[in-house]
């Protein structure tokens, strides 16, 4: 069986807790850590679940929301950290103090093996250094993760084709983006080929992944001024045609709650 839960969704920090069991064997991977160790913690609790239950973490770039608290993982549980090359540098892991075989490197298409999961990386265009979204599996369901990119690329849509549940970035409507008390620059920057999807994105790339066996679309990694639930979902829906996957929205905080891909 293959879940997901988000822990957290936002600029505030991100993470993703995805699991497979097989018998009584279960393979966690936590997907960013940009959550600190009390606060992650306090979602794996009532989940009867500690740090050390988790078997690797994987970094999909440096950005302070996803990475933020990577370095207390590493130390705190001994765990590998999976991330590119690029990101190795950007955040210059090699001077944290982890362990050698801590640091692992992960690159596109090449599928990482843990416990049970497989993880296929595939680069996206973002304004990080090398930036990696993912898709994971337990060898039957699977399940798409995108919650960094400024444009919809043919190799994005590639690497998400036949997923069962998708974690979708619908992070700004336009409109709200245009008219808000951002910085011009920063505007730009969200808006830019480099930045983050609209919701229109978004519904383009839904509509290009778009399969019978797509049960769940999560939307994420929402902006808290530039965006609303209901924009979000709306957008969404006018691919869905209310019908189809299950849509739901993941709060910034709190996340979503255990979501089985099936």
């Amino acid at each position: 069986m293959l879940r997901f839960k988000s822990l957290g969704s936002g600029s505030a920090g991100n993470a993703t807790l995805v699991e497979s069991s097989q018998g009584e064997n279960t393979s966690r991977v936590l997907v960013d850590c940009g959550l600190s160790m009390t606060e992650l913690r306090t979602q794996l609790s009532p989940m009867g679940l500690d740090l050390e239950d988790i078997q690797a973490l994987f970094v999909t770039h440096e950005h302070a929301d996803h990475v933020g608290h990577a370095k207390q993982f590493g130390l705190k549980t001994g765990r590998p950290i999976f991330t590119s090359q690029g990101t190795q540098l950007a955040i210059q892991v090699h001077s944290w103090g982890l362990r050698k075989e801590q640091i692992q490197c992960a690159s596109d298409s090449e599928v990482i093996q843990i416990g049970h999961l497989q993880l296929c990386p595939f680069t996206v265009p973002h304004d990080a250094r090398e930036p990696l979204q993912l898709s994971l599996s337990d060898g039957e369901m699977k399940l798409g993760l995108v919650t960094d990119l400024g444009h919809v690329s043919s190799h994005v849509v590639r690497a998400l084709q036949n997923c069962h549940a998708l974690i979708l970035e619908c992070n700004h409507d336009e409109h709200m983006l245009r008219l808000s008390k951002y910085p011009s620059f920063l505007k730009a920057r969200i808006s830019g080929p480099l930045g983050h999807l609209s919701n229109k994105a978004s519904a383009q790339l839904l509509r290009a992944v778009m399969n019978t066996g797509l049960k769940t679309v999560v939307a994420a990694h929402l902006s808290e001024k530039n965006n609303t639930p209901e924009l979000a979902t709306n957008a969404l829906l006018e691919v869905l045609e209310h019908q189809g996957p299950h849509l739901i929205v993941a709060d910034p905080q709190k996340g979503t709650d255990w979501i089985t891909v099936d």
